[in-house]
């Protein structure tokens, strides 16, 4: 290939010119780029280790966390940002990163997407120019490349644009016209440019909201939610908030930075200021406040999302960071997604194999890891588990694991969530897009990405990702209870405030006190680092797919990956095993 042409679906306006950085592999912008430097450190990635800062950022998709709006619009604004962003097929969440930072700070990045034909010519292309009018011309001839002239800026959409084509009652139209207030007025905006890229007839009402964005990403992130604060944004619905970055009223006792502790504590606040319940918690699943199945509602946070539609069968679609916010202020979401039932079926079809051994609760993190790569953005149906009886905390630990490699919103499992009495029923009657049988071989080729690290002295254990339930915390409880903590193994539970009241109740948090477990509350394990994070522990054991994933990225630390009893076994011998469970291996025997 010399040079081609084609025509981009224009997400965002812009023009741009620059070396391309190809993947046909899905990123998770949060945990997988850094928000200060741009380096891709999900090191389970193809482009681990590259700087996308300055480059033409080519992906077919984002996946895993809501929270890849934030880091987007954050590398933006520090200038560590790509050219542009070329996208296979619409990504909401980051687009919406790009949105933000065009409407309320000025600054523009062009995302186009080119579908799944045009994304495929674009490999073995070194050059990239993306004209205003979405002219995208890519080339492999960097001579050729650099005779290139760029297009001028295009302008940024106008607000009132967004409205084209989107029924708006009277009060939608008032807080576009700012009757309600300056907040209410850019919240508008940027829901309708959400809406219009949806391609949502109207927004509907609301009944509550969890907030992912107030996780600190940088400066950008506070900036923006002093900015609706200041001009004296309030929710209008029930609003409860994610996990923070910091243990909000400990996080000096803890050792935090300052640098980053004030920030990350002011971010929380500014927040709690706009009227959010001061949760802190990735589990608003645990809340007493759950919503009920067929509930209108605004969730963020990846996992919160999944588990919502799932599981508890409420609807919403995986809302990013900062339109999360938005829509709590004016109380209308699009009409679109996970909102719509057509939208919930099943097209990919999944089969288990069948297991030498009865598993643990390892196989469920380890499950949705896996199925969460085989989805992209397809909602699956899984077949096989049906006389399994998963408990809850067994689809927190699934779902979790799943939104981590994948970017579809939610998942059926035959007989176990409520959409999935049946497959036919799943999938609407209709034959699926794609159907997979799984093999105990891809099972153990999962299990090896996730408890990859070769050495077996482990100097953390780390739990709560998502945050545990009180159930799991007496789980924990019995596993420790009479024990010794091995004195070189530090162990660390992060849960939210709600549950770790319930567990002091219970007596189970004074047992795990005893054992010299540090509980943390309001944040989570994809905030904490050092010296939460004992220097000196080179190798991390944990129960959660999702952490096991992000981990070596986010801490530079090598992972084990177990049931809880193998964590809490760890965290008294000071040892991982290393080897396969049972249920993985042929020959049980030899496990």
């Amino acid at each position: 290939m010399s040079s081609q042409t084609m025509t981009a679906c224009q997400l965002t306006g812009g023009s741009a010119q620059g070396r391309l950085l190809y993947s046909d592999t899905p990123l998770s912008f949060w945990g997988g780029v850094h928000p200060q430097t741009g380096e891709v450190i999900d090191r389970h990635h193809p482009l681990s280790g590259q700087v996308i800062a300055g480059q033409v950022l080519a992906i077919p998709s984002g996946r895993g966390s809501c929270t890849g709006s934030s880091v987007l619009m954050e590398i933006i604004l520090n200038g560590h940002g790509p050219a542009a962003l070329v996208l296979e097929q619409p990504d909401e969440i980051l687009v919406l990163g790009a949105i933000v930072a065009e409407l309320v700070f000025g600054q523009q990045l062009p995302v186009v997407s080119l579908g799944t034909k045009g994304f495929e010519q674009l490999r073995g292309a070194q050059w990239v120019k993306l004209q205003a009018n979405g002219q995208l011309t890519a080339s492999s001839d960097a001579a050729a490349a650099t005779e290139w002239v760029a297009a001028a800026p295009a302008t940024a959409t106008a607000s009132a644009e967004a409205t084209h084509g989107i029924h708006l009652t009277p009060s939608d139209q008032a807080m576009l016209d700012g009757k309600e207030g300056k907040a209410r007025q850019v919240a508008m905006q940027i829901v309708l440019r959400m809406a219009r890229l949806q391609g949502a007839p109207e927004l509907i009402n609301v009944v509550q909201a969890h907030i992912d964005g107030c996780i600190y990403t940088g400066s950008a992130s506070l900036r923006f939610a002093c900015q609706l604060r200041d001009w004296g944004g309030k929710v209008k619905i029930p609003t409860t908030l994610n996990s923070i970055s910091v243990d909000q009223r400990r996080w000096r006792a803890l050792g935090i930075d300052p640098a980053f502790g004030e920030p990350a504590s002011a971010l929380a606040q500014a927040y709690v200021d706009m009227g959010a319940q001061p949760s802190f918690t990735c589990a608003p699943y645990l809340l007493d406040s759950a919503p009920k199945a067929g509930e209108e509602i605004v969730w963020a946070e990846s996992n919160a999302v999944v588990y919502a539609n799932s599981v508890l069968g409420a609807h919403t679609a995986k809302y990013a960071d900062f339109l999360d916010i938005c829509i709590a202020l004016i109380g209308r979401a699009p009409k679109a997604g996970c909102h719509l039932v057509e939208n919930r079926r099943a097209t990919l079809q999944v089969h288990l194999p069948v297991l030498p051994a009865a598993p643990d609760d390892a196989f469920y993190p380890l499950l949705g890891y896996l199925v969460g790569l085989l989805a992209g953005v397809r909602i699956p149906v899984i077949c096989g588990l049906e006389s399994a009886r998963p408990s809850l905390d067994d689809l927190k630990a699934f779902g979790a694991a799943f939104a981590t490699t994948s970017a579809a919103p939610m998942f059926h499992i035959v007989n176990v969530t409520p959409e999935a009495p049946s497959a036919q029923a799943a999938l609407a009657g209709l034959p699926p897009e794609l159907e997979h049988r799984l093999t105990q071989d891809e099972l153990k080729k999962a299990w090896r990405e996730l408890d990859s690290a070769t050495d077996q002295q482990v100097g953390l254990v780390a739990l709560g990702n998502p945050h545990f339930s009180e159930t799991e915390c007496h789980a924990l409880a019995q596993l420790l209870k009479g024990r010794q903590r091995h004195p070189a193994t530090a162990i660390v539970l992060t849960l939210g405030r709600a549950v770790s009241a319930q567990a002091e109740r219970h007596g189970d948090l004074a047992v795990l006190n005893a054992f010299g477990v540090n509980v943390i509350t309001d944040t989570c394990w994809c905030m904490l680092e050092e010296p939460v994070v004992p220097p000196t522990a080179r190798v991390i054991m944990t129960n959660s797919g999702k952490y096991a994933h992000y981990a070596p990225g986010l801490t530079g630390r090598q992972v084990h990956f177990g049931a809880l009893a193998d964590c809490a076994e760890t965290a008294c011998t000071g040892l991982a095993s290393g080897r396969l469970p049972a249920w993985l291996v042929s020959d049980p025997a030899h496990a």
